[in-house]
């Protein structure tokens, strides 16, 4: 993936939402903590792609989400991101193999037993390292999710160093 398409989809997300600063800081959170565990966990470069694009386009529904169901339920954010995150790799025009993923595990980020591969793996303990933060849970929830959800070497090193936990 190229510099200058994930440089348009950063800028795409964050037109997306628009004056939603708190959803823009979000997906470049969990983008960020993406990019430290895939390249740690010396993921292949598609692999690594898919993984990063779904990062910026985690909770791209949550707006849908909101105006359909009144909720920012993780359920209602798997049913509405895909169709939005579908337009907007369309026009950055993404490859559909890579997209198809990408629009997967949109629509699944938060169906923790339905992990197949190590981008939604490492997808999944991002967002859980933005949400304990953001959240402010307590190092005994952060322990806990960590032992429930964690399983790269480098998501437990940054559960460790961010809250003081294991994921053992």
């Amino acid at each position: 993936m190229s510099k200058q398409l994930m440089a348009a989809l950063l800028l795409r997300m964050a037109s997306y939402n628009g004056s939603d600063t708190r959803r823009i800081d979000h997906a470049l959170k969990v983008y960020g903590y993406a990019q430290m565990i895939g390249g740690n966990e010396e993921m292949p470069a598609p692999v690594r792609a898919n993984l990063l694009m779904a990062a910026v386009l985690h909770d791209i529904g949550i707006h849908n989400a909101e105006a359909k169901y009144h909720s920012a339920a993780g359920r209602y954010q798997e049913i509405e991101g895909p169709p939005v995150a579908r337009a907007i790799l369309e026009e950055l025009g993404v490859p559909v193999e890579m997209a198809e993923r990408v629009y997967f595990l949109v629509g699944h980020h938060h169906s923790y037993t339905q992990v197949d591969g190590p981008d939604f793996q490492a997808l999944i303990e991002a967002d859980f390292l933005v949400n304990i933060e953001e959240d402010g849970l307590s190092k005994e929830s952060a322990a806990s999710i960590g032992e429930k959800y964690f399983r790269t070497e480098s998501g437990k090193a940054l559960l460790s160093s961010l809250f003081g936990v294991s994921a053992e």
